[in-house]
């Protein structure tokens, strides 16, 4: 391996042949030249977000860490926010420009989770994401017409949204906002309906099963393909594809609540819409 510096887009990247992906023989280099080729499609997306990486320095498979606060060390494109009553140690990671997306990659960034506001307004989410993360045994097709209705009842209540793939089987269905509500609203709205998404797939199980006699033989599979909430937290665009590795998740992950099928929570009335792009999930 060669251990000569190379420089790119004005950052200098070190260990540049060191292998990230080595399955698929993907270098620190080459890393690089991808996130400087998307740049104009990632950025406006990762840009003046706080961000948590999943670090892999010495490459998927081997050990890595996660990191939501700044360390001694970081690149000058990796920029600070301190919230308010928090220590220095606490400071959140941002990033402004190509530059930033370079110095992830020198730092053996394999993950990027962004959060759903801006540095700008910090306590008003200007997007919101719902997290279809299935099973191992949940098709595809699944998790799309998952998506599909979520986009119909989203669409209902006049809120454009687009999906964004994950890099695996799951879909983020993202729906802009005006950043006028602060996150308990946006949190308790997305609550509400991922909850009566959960509770009509409850119904439809139960008529199912009701009305096939089989059905009463076999343990019921659990195949809803909305696992989990999101805290302020989601998974960016961007250049690595599919979990850089085992026991990296973003603490902020959690189990999505439950509610009775007979009766569902209310949902809250609708945050603002902004206009997004077409739907067209993949086949």
């Amino acid at each position: 391996m060669s251990a000569t510096a190379v420089e790119i887009a004005g950052v200098r990247l070190t260990h540049p042949d060191k292998e990230l992906y080595p399955d698929a023989r993907v270098a620190k280099r080459d890393l690089a030249r991808y996130a400087e080729a998307i740049a104009p499609r990632m950025l406006p997306h990762v840009a003046r977000r706080l961000i948590s990486l999943v670090r892999c320095p010495e490459g998927q498979g081997a050990p890595c860490f996660f990191q939501r606060h700044t360390l001694p060390g970081n690149l000058p494109a990796i920029h600070r926010f301190k919230a308010d009553g928090k220590k220095d140690t606490d400071a959140y990671l941002y990033i402004e420009d190509l530059q930033g997306l370079i110095g992830l990659a020198q730092m053996g960034v394999l993950e990027i989770h962004v959060w759903g506001s801006h540095v700008d307004d910090i306590d008003r989410p200007d997007r919101m994401v719902f997290d279809l993360d299935p099973a191992e045994d949940v098709p595809f097709a699944t998790v799309k017409a998952a998506a599909l209705r979520l986009r119909d009842l989203l669409a209902a209540m006049q809120l454009e949204s687009l999906p964004m793939l994950t890099g695996g089987k799951g879909i983020h269905v993202v729906v802009p906002l005006q950043p006028r509500h602060g996150w308990d609203v946006v949190k308790a709205f997305s609550g509400a309906l991922a909850q009566r998404m959960a509770a009509d797939r409850r119904r439809s199980a139960a008529a199912a099963s009701s009305s096939t006699t089989s059905a009463t033989t076999r343990r019921p599979r659990r195949s809803h393909p909305i696992r989990r909430a999101r805290g302020p937290e989601h998974r960016s665009p961007g250049p690595s594809r599919g979990r850089a590795c085992r026991g990296s998740r973003p603490p902020t992950r959690s189990r999505s609540p439950t509610t009775s099928a007979a009766s569902p929570a209310p949902i809250p009335g609708p945050a603002t819409p902004r206009s997004g792009r077409p739907w067209n999930p993949r086949s």
